[in-house]
């Protein structure tokens, strides 16, 4: 089939899927009052494809199917590969208004990552699990599949291992083995985009020792499995108002607590299987492509950042005040760090043993931990420059109802004549971004998504060739 249209795409979703929402079964997520909206803002991924401006970006002609698939499914072997991937994510993330799709991009980055561990793993351990995994690739290839990655255990209490906790399912694990497959119970937290995809691929969350040898599993599921139950998260939902919202009201993302209750996985979909030792080398070589893509999406939050400012100075009137020049100033340093460093990891690439191309570690913790690390303050810088009526504005209702209407019109114009709607609706894009349900969930995300900030601490001084540094200084004081 090699690309789907839009409207099949949300036709597949209409599968039985177990999706729950405020406390409610959804029949159909495409129909859904809330969870439709990221429906709807996913299906752009499919768009994009079909688009004659964007199909050259999007696609690629796969040799070995003879027809053009999604470029996501490309495994990269060099750097402009890499290059072609960012370009993807940053362009698709600018045309979803900031917010990211993410229906195919993180379980590409799993494939990726399933690819090289079960390579290394089928040659050093005796494993059978590359050709899964490339049988697997294939088939999301061919059927322009849409995915989602269940990685972060629920965890209970952190301080102990997964065989230590209180009870043994806080931590997905193998609870049965079967000769046609395996049978898993337990929880994953923060499972991005999962009532909007096919197929389901969880990875272990940390390094395991052998007595935990059960948690040490990966695997592909479809999301409509018996069995697998998927709680969204109502948070970061907007109200439906276009002039309140102008970006969550059409373009969101949707979390979920995904339960493994008894979920019977065929041999075909297993990747991992009690392999402890490989769980930990699995996890790191997923965020390896997976922080990449993360600083690949960031970028254009940035550049609606500065946009937002520099409007709203102008319509302030404080478009030439040094202070509102300084925070520009450092919104776009800001913005082309990030881009800069992102780019700098694809250029710097490494290329595995099985030829795919990965990511520089070093620059891509860094692009997301300085995005991270600097989030609140751009807020801050954004919030500075937009004043006061972010929060205590006027409603759209007033403004339509005739007997308040004509005050906002005449008090709250600002700089250059622009008229009072206009500015409004300038400021609600601030509120939307920064001061709203969805800021506040981008706050938690800037700092949470894809690895907290220590980890990217921890993976940068790991990774980092301090010894050079120090043969250096030796050299500088005349130590052999």
């Amino acid at each position: 089939m090699g690309l789907r249209s839009a409207a099949e795409f949300k036709e597949g979703l209409r599968d039985g899927r177990e999706v729950y929402h405020r406390g409610t079964r959804v029949e159909d997520v495409t129909a859904h009052d809330d969870l439709g909206i990221g429906v709807d803002h996913v299906a752009l991924d499919f768009e994009l494809a079909e688009d004659p401006t964007h199909r050259e970006l999007m696609t690629w002609m796969d040799g070995e199917l003879g027809e053009s698939v999604s470029r996501y499914f490309k495994t990269p072997t060099d750097a402009t590969d890499l290059l072609n991937r960012r370009e993807m994510i940053e362009r698709s993330t600018r045309l979803g208004s900031s917010v990211v799709l993410l229906i195919k991009e993180i379980g590409t980055d799993a494939l990726f990552a399933l690819d090289l561990v079960s390579d290394h793993l089928d040659k050093n351990a005796g494993g059978q699990y590359n050709a899964r995994v490339q049988a697997f690739h294939r088939e999301c290839k061919q059927r322009d599949l849409s995915l989602a990655v269940a990685q972060t255990d629920v965890k209970g209490d952190r301080s102990l291992l997964p065989s230590q906790q209180a009870h043994p399912d806080y931590y997905v694990h193998i609870v049965e083995e079967r000769s046609d497959g395996i049978v898993v119970r337990g929880a994953k937290a923060h499972t991005t985009c999962a009532p909007y995809v096919d197929e389901l691929i969880v990875l272990p969350t940390r390094a395991l020792k052998e007595e935990d040898a059960a948690y040490a599993v990966a695997f592909a599921t479809p999301v409509n499995t018996p069995g697998l139950k998927l709680i969204a998260s109502p948070f970061g939902s907007p109200p439906v108002s276009q002039f309140h919202h102008p970006v969550s009201s059409e373009h969101r993302m949707i979390d979920t607590l995904t339960i493994f209750d008894d979920v019977f996985i065929p041999n075909e979909r297993v990747f991992l299987r009690g392999e402890w030792q490989y769980a930990g080398p699995l996890a790191n070589a997923f965020v390896e492509f997976h922080r990449f893509t993360a600083a690949s999406y960031k970028p254009p939050l940035c550049d609606l950042f500065i946009g937002a400012a520099a409007l709203l100075a102008h319509y302030n009137g404080i478009a030439k005040a040094g202070h509102v020049r300084e925070k520009l100033t450092k919104l776009i340093t800001y913005a082309e760090t990030v881009r800069g460093l992102t780019l700098a990891a694809a250029h710097d690439c490494r290329i595995a043993a099985n030829g795919t191309a990965v990511p520089n570690i070093v620059f891509t913790n860094l692009a997301k931990f300085h995005f991270a690390n600097n989030y609140h303050q751009a807020v801050s810088w954004v919030q500075d420059i937009a004043g006061g009526l972010v929060v205590t504005g006027p409603s759209e209702e007033d403004l339509a109802n005739p007997e308040t209407k004509g005050y906002i019109e005449h008090f709250l114009g600002g700089g250059s004549g622009v008229d009072a709607e206009v500015r409004l609706k300038a400021i609600n894009l601030v509120r939307d971004l920064t001061a709203s349900t969805f800021g506040g969930y981008n706050e938690l995300l800037a700092i949470h998504a894809e690895g907290s900030l220590e980890t990217q601490k921890i993976t940068i001084l790991r990774d980092y060739d301090v010894e050079r540094c120090v043969r250096l200084a030796q050299e500088a004081i005349g130590i052999d």
